[in-house]
C-alpha cells in the first residue's frame, strides 16, 4: 500500500443496527448535497435470539522474497513488521491439488448443538500488481466443506473500487447458509480466489472470511446483525452515514464487533475503530493484537488472540484483516444505537464487512 501523511484525520462514519438494506442510505437531494460515495455499508442481515456469530478466515496470498531491504518472509510471517509492498508475493496452495493455484483453509467453531441461520462467504483482492488479473473472475471461488470436495460457488454481489496508481480491488460475497448449515463446523477451504502476485507499489494482499450466524439454546439473547460494501477508509471527509435501526442494549452489556478489511498495513499508525453508544464519545476498538493507532494491521485474530485451525497461520497476512474486538468497554453506558468511525491516518483501507453481537436488553 501507497503510505499517505494527511494533516487533518478523515473518517469513516458507520451508525449501526441498520435498517434493511431497502432503505436509501442518501438523504434527499438538493442543490447543496455532497454527492454520496458509490459505495457505502449496507445491513445484509439481522436478528435477535438466542446465539452468537462464528467466523473462519485466511488470507490467500503471502511473501516470497523481500524487495530491497525488507526483512526476510519468514520473519514477517511469524508476525514482525513488513509491508505487502515489500515483497515479491505469491498464493498460498494447501490442498495439493494440481488443479488449483491458491488454497487455504480456516476452522468454523460453533457451540455443541449449535443451528445455523445465516451464512454467508467474503473474498476479496487487488488485481494489479506484478501481474494483472481479469475482473471477469470475481465473482467466483471454489469452496470445501469438512470432509467435503470443491463446490463452485458464485457471487450475488461483486463491489469494486480502483485508484490510479493503486490497487484494482473487488470484494465479491455468497450466501451460503444451505452449504454450511448441512455441514456444520469445521475446516472449511477456499481455492481459487482472484488475486495478483508479485510485486508493485500498491501491494499484493486478498483473503476470505465466512460469517455465520447460529442459534444456540443456552446464549444468552443476542441482537446480531451484519453489513457489507466496499468503502475506501478516506472516501469522504464527514463520514459514510447509514441509517439506524432501534435496538434496545441496557448498561453493562457484552458485545462482540467484528471487521472484514483489505490493505491495512502493520506500522502504518492512525488507522483506529471508534464505538459509541448512543452518540456518546468514541471508545477505541482494540486488544493486544490490534492497537489503538493500528487497527487494521494484518491480522486474523479474536480479542487479541491468534484464531487456531488456519493453514497455513501467518500472523503477519500482509494486507488481509479479519478481526474480532470485545465491545464490552463502549456498551457499557447501554443505548439504542451505535456508531462507528472508522479512521485512515497515515494508512488507508478498504472496509469490506463489519459484525456485531450485542445482549439484547430483557
Amino acid at each position: 500500500m501507497v503510505d499517505k501523511r494527511k494533516s487533518a484525520v478523515r473518517g469513516l462514519w458507520c451508525v449501526v443496527f441498520c435498517a434493511a438494506a431497502t432503505v436509501s442510505l442518501s438523504p434527499p437531494a438538493t442543490s447543496q448535497s455532497a454527492p454520496e460515495p458509490r459505495q457505502a455499508l449496507k445491513e445484509r442481515y439481522h436478528a435477535t435470539f438466542h446465539g452468537g456469530i462464528a467466523t473462519a478466515a485466511n488470507a490467500s496470498i503471502t511473501c516470497r522474497k523481500p524487495v530491497g531491504n525488507a526483512a526476510p518472509c519468514n520473519s514477517v510471517q511469524n508476525g514482525g513488521p513488513g509491508r505487502n509492498s515489500e515483497y515479491d508475493m505469491f498464493y498460498s496452495d494447501v490442498d495439493g491439488d494440481p488443479n488449483t493455484y491458491n488454497s487455504t483453509r480456516a476452522s468454523l467453531r460453533m457451540p455443541e448443538n449449535s443451528r445455523v441461520r445465516y451464512a454467508r462467504l467474503y473474498w476479496g483482492g487487488n488485481l494489479r500488481v506484478g501481474e494483472i488479473k481479469p475482473a471477469k473472475d470475481n465473482g467466483r471461488v471454489l469452496m470445501a466443506e469438512p470432509r467435503g470436495s470443491y463446490r463452485a460457488l458464485k457471487a450475488d454481489t461483486v463491489s469494486k473500487h480502483s485508484r490510479t496508481g493503486g490497487p484494482d480491488a473487488y470484494q465479491a460475497s455468497a450466501n451460503v447458509t444451505n452449504l454450511v448449515r448441512n455441514s456444520g463446523p469445521g475446516t472449511y477451504t477456499v481455492a481459487q480466489l482472484n488475486v495478483a502476485k508479485g510485486h508493485s507499489k500498491a501491494g499484493a494482499w486478498g483473503g476470505w472470511t465466512l460469517v455465520v450466524a447460529y442459534e444456540h439454546d443456552k446464549s444468552p439473547v443476542r441482537h446480531l446483525s451484519v453489513w457489507d460494501g466496499f468503502a475506501a477508509s478516506d472516501s469522504r471527509s464527514d463520514g459514510v452515514p447509514i441509517a439506524t435501526r432501534p435496538t434496545s442494549f441496557a448498561p453493562g452489556a457484552k458485545g462482540a464487533v467484528g471487521v472484514v478489511g483489505y490493505d491495512g498495513d502493520r506500522g502504518s499508525t492512525g488507522d483506529s475503530v471508534l464505538l459509541s453508544a448512543n452518540k456518546r464519545k468514541g471508545t477505541p476498538l482494540s486488544n493486544s493484537a490490534n492497537p489503538k493507532a493500528d487497527a487494521f494491521n494484518s491480522t486474523i485474530t479474536n480479542s487479541g488472540r491468534q484464531v487456531p485451525g488456519r493453514v497455513p497461520a501467518h500472523r503477519n497476512t500482509l494486507g488481509y484483516d479479519s478481526d474480532r474486538f470485545d465491545a464490552r468497554e463502549a456498551l457499557r453506558p447501554g443505548g439504542n444505537s451505535l456508531l462507528f468511525r472508522f479512521t485512515p491516518g497515515k494508512d488507508d483501507y478498504l472496509l469490506g464487512a463489519l459484525y456485531t453481537q450485542v445482549d439484547a436488553r430483557r
